[in-house]
């Protein structure tokens, strides 16, 4: 079972589905991302990377709130990540980095 069908099969048994559209997905995912920023808020990277339960807590809610997303739009993510990184591939040529 892959990460997507995990993700989805936690929501279901929960009934949660009708909470999840994309516009509170998208909410949860801008609540969640400052939850993983106020880790690093007064510290530096290294002091801030010590809390590494939480950091991980933190990013995995980003992430399944952002693949809840994907799947309800019918993104594919490996997809679109390479399109994005083509695209950041013009935008960012190698020979200017």
């Amino acid at each position: 079972m892959d990460s997507m069908e995990k993700i989805n099969r936690f929501r279901d048994e929960r009934n949660w589905r009708p909470f999840h559209n994309e516009k509170d997905l998208a909410l949860s995912i801008c609540l969640e991302a400052a939850e993983l920023l106020e880790l690093f808020q007064w510290k530096d990277s290294a002091e801030a990377r010590t809390q590494t339960e939480r950091l991980k807590e933190e990013l995995a809610d980003v992430l399944m709130y952002s693949y809840m997303m994907a799947d309800n739009l019918d993104f594919d993510i490996d997809e679109i990540i390479s399109e994005k990184l083509k695209k950041n591939a013009i935008k960012y040529p190698l020979e200017k980095a």
